[in-house]
């Protein structure tokens, strides 16, 4: 057996009320990865082509404001 599958055999056996706090540990705790992920990928240059074809779409006036 995996340690995946161990985990989601002991989430599975949660209750109801440590279901809800292990959903908002883990969504904060994802929100963290993904965060350092982005700033990393931002301090490395990896969104840099990103953000120039955005700046080229409005000054062309592609973008619209939502």
């Amino acid at each position: 057996m995996s340690q995946v599958e161990k985990i989601e055999g002991e989430i599975a056996e949660l209750s109801p009320a440590d279901l809800v706090a292990f959903r908002r540990w883990f969504g904060e705790f994802d929100a963290s990865v993904w965060d350092r992920e982005f700033e990393a990928d931002a301090m490395a240059g990896r969104l840099d082509g990103l953000a120039e074809n955005a700046l080229k779409e409005h000054a062309s006036g592609r973008s619209t404001k939502f």
